[in-house]
């Protein structure tokens, strides 16, 4: 057997032990999950450890057993995917090349504005049923009750000063443009005489479950944490696609040999 069935078959090997324990961590999920965060991950999970499992298995067989429409069926599926991780990447830069937060004089944090983002994830989020989703996913993450937690004892000079994420700044607190009293880090006094036309200063709650969660800066503050995920997400992207591509070069180097070698015993 030649030197590239060997190593696609043990790559190949490879990929199927991984695909096992994605695939037990997406049926735990969904019977284990009781959240709309979890529910939400069962099933994307499932399906990659399915698709892991059957495309390790083609190209397990096709190059170990020497059966070539089964390594065509993987190169064909390797392809495919290759083209789709190279558009995703190309399209995770261009959607994240947009927006930042505004640096603010005297603060430690910086404020966020919808606006600022490309339209294409401002659409995302504007939508009524991907954000209760994703609302659902912030509270019960406690993304707010351990900001509180954690800045309870700060006085407002100190709060001030403290450098807050995108999400802590856009969701658990309201926009200094509202210029509500500090009472503790989740809680603000309204003042009367506020005339801002900062549509969040309305949409402000002290109950946990309220907060800005529902205002624009919180979306904002949200998509600031995604387009850095996806940045990092697009390099690993560039990395595992040099990997893709050898992987897939050494393939069509055994199905090649395979070609061969049936045309040997045929004859």
């Amino acid at each position: 057997m030649r030197v590239s069935n060997n190593l696609v078959g043990l790559l190949n090997f490879i990929t199927f032990l991984l695909s096992i324990p994605i695939l037990v961590a997406g049926i735990w999920l969904s019977k284990q999950g009781s959240t709309e965060c979890e529910k939400f991950l069962e099933k994307p999970v499932i399906v990659l450890g399915v698709f892991l499992m059957v495309v390790s298995l083609a190209g397990l067989v096709g190059a170990c057993c020497r059966v070539s429409w089964l390594l065509w069926i993987y190169l064909l599926v390797m392809f495919l995917l290759i083209v789709i991780l190279f558009a995703f990447t190309i399209f995770a830069f261009v959607v994240t090349n947009k927006g930042a937060g505004k640096v603010l004089s005297d603060r430690g944090y910086k404020e966020y504005r919808l606006g600022d983002y490309s339209n294409w994830l401002q659409n995302r989020v504007n939508n009524t049923k991907n954000w209760n989703k994703i609302k659902s996913c912030l509270i019960d993450s406690k993304v707010c009750s351990s900001f509180e937690d954690k800045y309870v004892n700060d006085t407002v000079q100190q709060f001030y000063t403290e450098n807050l994420s995108a999400l802590q700044s856009g969701c658990c607190k309201p926009s200094d443009e509202c210029g509500f009293t500090y009472v503790k880090p989740t809680e603000w006094t309204k003042t009367a005489n506020s005339t801002t036309a900062n549509p969040d200063c309305d949409l402000w709650g002290n109950e946990l479950k309220t907060l800005c969660f529902n205002c624009q800066s919180c979306k904002a503050g949200l998509l600031d944490n995604l387009k850095n995920d996806w940045k990092k997400v697009a390099i690993v992207n560039i990395i595992f696609l040099v990997f893709l591509i050898i992987v897939y070069s050494v393939g069509c180097c055994a199905f090649r040999n395979n070609r061969r070698d049936n045309s040997y015993w045929k004859n």
